[in-house]
Order: structure tokens, then C-alpha cells, then sequence
């Protein structure tokens, strides 16, 4: 009995040009695509310096250590300076995910002139910049990947419980108590560090940054400065302040964050050693799959004393 050859699915050759130029034009569409909400890639600077191969990204920290002293003609004994540096490391991990289309709407989208579904695509990418976004915030432990927020050596500041019943939240709170709070997350990197490290950006959830806006400094005047505008104008350092939805929730007892910072690639950069990119398309039975594939780093903090965060506002 003669065996029946199983052929694999194949396009034709017309099917094979369409198919190849319409994820040409879906590849440079995705990466066109911008995602506002997802705030990671604006907020923190991004290092894209290592190589896509690299396992791990290594980088040092160095102190001062010694002093001069005043000494006499023909000293011997001159004291000694130094650098000293600890070296470090810093995961990176892929982050992958796929699309497809069927034989099917292929050989239908050729024959009707429609052009295949972009938004499988863009939505593969906004899958992967999800999770980039996360683990910049919140890190990844079980991944040895850093966030902001995950860092342990970030400096957490203690938010006074001076509001309405004794709270801290900020709804409890009158527009002096707000600036204040702002000033003492803020002013506490620049006192720490004797000003060596100076913050220019401050973060607050929505909630609190429509409070700030919208609260009057003082009920007892007749002033229509609001908590944040007052803040702004005595402020020596912060420059911005701007909302971040991770922070709801993000402290202690799912509280909610005051995070300030200097925006400084010299600070902290979030580790983007492959952005997005799109593989060949691979077939599957009746389908063709499109890879895709990135690597992250998480986020490195080089200075952590330049940052600060209060929690319970």
C-alpha cells in the first residue's frame, strides 16, 4: 500500500509576499505605538548600554575615605586617601510573548484587500512594556530583579500622624499639613546627605496630587494659594511634581507613597538591554506565530540615598 505524503502548511508564493509585507508594515506601526499610562520609561531614566547577550550587568560604587591634615616642614608622615568600591550586579531576564494569525485570515485579508488585525500586535507590546513597567516600580524577588519601590535602601521617612484623628492620610489633612509633608519627604534626602544629593522630581498618586492642587494652603485667609502651589514656590529643589499610579497602595499595610528623587541617569536607570523586537513568524499547524521577545534588567540605583519616600498618605 502506497504511504500518503503529509505536505506542511504553505503559502503560495503571491500568500508568502503579501504575508511577509504586511508584518513589515504591522512591526513599524508597533513600534510607533506610544503608551502614555505606562509612566516607567519618562520617570526613570533608561540605560540601553548593555548587550542583549549580557546575563548580568555589573556596575561598582565608590566611597572617600582618609583626610588631610595640617603638617611641618620635611613631614614624613602624611596621611592617606583613598577610593574604595563594592561591585555589583544586576540580573537580566528576557520577557517574551507571541501572536499569530490563522492560514486562513491570511489568504481572506489577501483576498479582500483588508489588511491583518494590527491590534494583536500592539497588543503584544503593550503586554511587555506591562511588565517592564511593573518590575521597574516593584522589582521582581523571586527574579533578583530591583525596583524603586522594592529597594531597601531607599530612604522611607516618617509621615507625621497629625491629621484629622490622629491619621496620616492626607485626606485628614489641612493644605499647610500637605506642603509640609512634601517639604519633609523632599528636604530629607538634602539633610542626609549633608547636600551631596539634591531631589528635582516628586511623585504622588492621583488622589493626593488633586488634593494638593485643589486644597488651600490656609482656611483661616483669604489666599487662593493651594497646598501644592505653595509647595512649589518655597521648594529649593523640586522642580516637578507629577502622579504615579503605582504608588497607590504601594507602602506598608497598602498605604499609599510619597516617592522624591533626582531624575538623573547618574542616580538610578531603568535596564532596557533589548527593547521590543519581533521575531520571524513561525508555523504551527494551521497558524503563524509571531515571537516576541525583550530584556530587562529591572531598575539600578546607584545613589539610594537619593531618593525618599514617605508612606500612609
Amino acid at each position: 500500500m502506497a504511504i500518503k505524503k503529509i505536505h506542511s502548511v504553505n503559502l503560495d508564493a503571491a500568500e508568502s509576499v503579501f504575508f511577509a509585507r504586511e508584518l513589515e508594515h504591522i512591526k513599524s506601526e508597533v513600534f510607533e505605538v506610544e503608551y502614555q499610562e505606562l509612566k516607567a520609561r519618562t520617570l526613570i531614566p533608561m540605560s540601553t548600554s548593555a548587550d542583549p547577550a549580557d546575563e548580568f550587568i555589573t556596575y561598582r560604587q565608590f566611597d572617600k575615605v582618609g583626610s588631610a591634615k595640617l603638617i611641618s616642614d620635611y613631614a614624613s608622615d602624611l596621611p592617606r586617601v583613598d577610593r574604595k568600591g563594592q561591585e555589583f550586579q544586576a540580573k537580566v531576564r528576557s520577557i517574551g510573548d507571541s501572536y499569530g494569525y490563522s492560514l486562513q485570515e491570511i489568504r481572506a485579508s489577501r483576498k479582500t484587500g483588508r489588511p491583518l488585525d494590527q491590534m494583536r500586535a500592539d497588543t503584544a507590546r503593550e503586554a511587555a512594556l506591562i511588565l517592564e513597567n511593573d518590575i521597574a516600580w516593584f522589582g521582581d524577588t523571586a527574579h533578583m530583579l530591583d525596583g524603586v519601590l522594592s529597594n531597601a535602601n531607599v530612604t522611607s521617612v516618617t509621615i507625621p500622624a497629625d491629621g484629622a484623628g490622629s491619621l496620616k492620610t492626607w485626606a485628614s489633612k489641612t493644605g499647610e499639613q500637605m506642603a509640609r509633608d512634601m517639604h519633609l519627604v523632599a528636604n530629607s534626602i538634602v539633610e542626609l546627605t549633608k547636600g551631596r544629593e539634591i531631589p528635582d522630581t516628586l511623585l504622588l498618586p492621583l488622589e493626593q496630587l488633586n488634593l494638593a492642587s485643589s486644597t488651600r494652603l490656609s482656611t483661616s485667609t483669604a489666599s487662593d494659594v493651594t497646598a501644592l502651589e505653595f509647595f512649589m514656590k518655597t521648594s529649593k529643589y523640586i522642580k516637578n511634581v507629577e502622579w504615579l499610579e503605582e504608588l497607590d497602595g504601594a507602602g506598608a499595610g497598602a498605604t499609599d507613597v510619597v516617592l522624591a528623587y533626582k531624575r538623573d541617569p547618574r542616580k538610578l536607570t531603568m535596564e532596557v538591554p533589548q527593547d521590543f523586537e519581533q521575531l520571524p513568524p513561525q508555523e504551527r499547524g494551521l497558524e503563524f506565530v509571531v515571537p516576541c521577545h525583550q530584556r530587562t534588567g529591572g531598575v539600578i540605583i546607584y545613589k539610594p540615598l537619593s531618593l525618599a519616600k514617605g508612606e500612609g498618605i
